[in-house]
């Protein structure tokens, strides 16, 4: 069963397919044929670009079915095709996408000007959208993307029609000039408002602009609306070169603006004339690169089934305050825990990071949590460090484990081993992509993300692996996750954090907390799925350290103050000071809010945590 759009869209970000016509021109149809009709007369060809876009990284795949309505399809003699055009369109589409992405049923103006600005009325308007509509719903579309509407009145006899037969999502796209107002002169204020109001899914742009317009345009929609948004721009403006129309806007420069779409509240981008699946690459990239939990497969069930497994008869679960000494404290005794953080060594030789641990025990410390992959990073394995220093200085580990290196099969068989071994506590998170990391074309697998994999340990921790079947002997994995108090979109960092909790986490820890009212008002905000938190502190080591966690590292922000903070210092030890200082207060600042701290060791320096934790004294 493949998971609801709604659902999955609320997950992660979206990317859409790239052009179809320019994929067909390119292939050699010219630009006299009619596109739609190849549905029916060269599907094979459809379907290789569908395939292209697929393979690209698309999640949504959009039907060959633009113009297909009834005033078009007759301008080509093609009239009485629609319902064949568009049944077709949305199988072929169907066939290709499987289990892989969702189908999207495009639908376009009529071409015809309807009244008061021409002599097609409403009613016949929303007739010729039902029908076409129709025949896309027979065809198995997910959901209906309404694209390239210059005229409200038009757009909102297409959105009536779908409406009329289907309660499937509905994408609303506008097309604006250079100055962000639609063709007619309406401006973003007045189509977002309207948009809204018509209760669609999505409110987007696409066509007619390249990135640049259509991110000025995004700037003044996003307030108007809580909707979520798309843009789908051309490949930059077309230029006549020695006859031919060239797309002056390449893949890289398009992959850069999806950041910044991402970056300014966009939930789902694609693309529109001249893009290529070379450009839906470099989209895919972008999403990766800014949000590692954008799906690239379509999960088989929502992990709300993971509360409802049926557990086998001869199998008693581990209550979770019973897993570890440290479940112990944090759930049973309330205690104030507080774990540090040790990064795994580049090379084979565990001394240092083992002597730091020792010396964190010594000061009282409740576990110590060891990243997997920081950044990306190829360092000794966190499991097995985490193995040789629960055995030679006797203090429980937090174990992180991310999705990135690994598929289903080896996730589970490490969780097994890990629990073998006798590790009991693990953070599931998805992992920073390898874009972010020394190896840029090292392949990530991200068969799940962290939700996932929430639910994986979940499972096991009932008996039974990811399908149900039995493994004999429960595991006892104190289940944690990661959590972003400070996130872009703070909307999607907090469902995530309720899926998160729903599919079994019992406690989480947070990226490092420099502002302690970002930590408040994300509090307030998961009241209603409240488990254990662990505040992130990380003791800024020097400027370059705080501009590093600013711009470099993935969920971090710095506030523009401490920056101010640091730069004030004009020494190494000064900025070190500081660093300690701006530490000891968000530890102070944080205390009452939650259940423990997770305290990072920068540069493996355990005197600058031993100064941190003065601030619990």
């Amino acid at each position: 069963m493949i998971m609801d759009f709604r659902t999955f869209a609320d997950k992660s970000h979206l990317t859409f397919d790239g052009a179809m016509g320019t994929m067909l021109y390119a292939k050699g149809v010219y630009i006299n044929k009619c596109y739609e009709e190849l549905n029916l007369s060269s599907p094979l060809l459809v379907q290789e670009i569908h395939r292209e876009y697929l393979a690209a990284g698309a999640i949504v795949l959009e039907t060959n079915t633009f113009g297909a309505n009834r005033f078009k399809l007759s301008g080509h003699g093609f009239g009485h095709t629609v319902a064949d055009v568009n049944i077709q369109g949305a199988r072929l589409a169907r066939d290709v996408a499987q289990e892989k992405a969702f189908v999207a049923g495009a639908i376009g103006p009529l071409g015809i000007r309807i009244e008061p600005w021409g002599k097609t009325s409403v009613e016949e308007a929303e007739e010729a959208f039902t029908e076409q509509a129709k025949a896309l719903l027979a065809g198995g579309v997910d959901l209906f993307i309404l694209e390239t509407f210059f005229d409200l009145n038009e757009i909102h006899q297409a959105i009536r029609a779908v409406k009329k037969i289907t309660d499937k999502p509905i994408i609303a796209s506008m097309t604006i000039n250079e100055d962000g107002n639609a063709l007619y002169g309406t401006t973003p204020d007045v189509f977002t408002t309207k948009l809204d109001e018509w209760d669609v899914d999505f409110i987007g742009l696409n066509c007619s602009v390249g990135p640049k317009a259509m991110y000025d345009a995004v700037e003044r929609m996003r307030g108007l609306t809580r909707k979520k948004l798309i843009v789908q721009p051309n490949a930059g403006l077309p230029k006549i070169i020695d006859g031919r129309t060239i797309y002056l806007c390449n893949p890289e420069y398009f992959g850069e603006y999806a950041k910044r779409f991402i970056l300014l509240g966009v939930q789902a981008i694609g693309g529109c004339c001249g893009t290529t699946p070379e450009h839906i690459k470099w989209v895919k990239n972008a999403i990766r690169a800014l949000d590692p939990g954008a799906h690239s497969l379509v999960i088989s069930e929502p992990v709300t089934k993971a509360r409802h497994i049926e557990v086998p008869g001869d199998v008693t679960v581990i209550p979770a305050a019973k897993k570890s000494e440290f479940a112990r404290r944090l759930l049973e005794e309330k205690s104030f825990v507080v774990s540090c953080e040790l990064t795994p060594p580049k090379g084979c030789d565990p001394a240092k990071v083992i002597d730091a641990a020792r010396a964190l025990k010594a000061a009282g410390i409740d576990a110590i949590n060891i990243p997997d992959g920081p950044r990306a990073s190829a360092r000794m394995s966190p499991m097995a460090l985490a193995v040789l220093m629960e055995n030679q200085v006797h203090i429980e580990t937090i174990l992180h484990y991310c999705c990135r290196d690994r598929n289903i099969l080896g996730i589970q068989s490490d969780l097994l081993g890990a629990y073998a071994m006798g590790l009991r506590n693990i953070l599931c998170i998805t992992g920073d992509p390898p874009k972010v990391g020394n190896y840029p074309e090292a392949t990530a697998v991200f068969d799940i993300d962290a939700i996932g994999l929430t639910n994986v340990v979940y499972r096991l921790n009932h008996g039974c692996d990811l399908g149900g079947n039995p493994i004999g002997n429960p595991t006892g994995l104190l289940i944690g996750v990661g959590a972003n108090p400070g996130a872009i979109d703070l909307d999607l960092e907090v469902r995530r954090f309720a899926w998160k909790v729903d599919a079994g986490a019992e406690f989480a820890m947070t990226q490092p907390v420099f502002d302690s009212n970002l930590l408040e008002k994300f509090i307030e905000r998961i009241q209603n799925v409240r488990i254990p938190i662990l505040a992130g502190i990380w003791p800024l080591t020097s400027l370059k350290n705080a501009e590093f966690m600013n711009n470099e590292v993935p969920g971090a922000s710095v506030p523009d103050y401490i920056m101010s903070r640091m730069r004030a210092q004009k020494t190494p030890e000064g900025q070190r000071e500081e660093g300690i200082a701006i530490a000891q207060e968000a530890l102070r600042k944080v205390r009452k809010m939650v259940d423990g701290v997770q305290i990072s060791v920068p540069f493996g320096r355990v005197e600058n945590v031993l100064k941190v934790l003065e601030a619990l004294r």
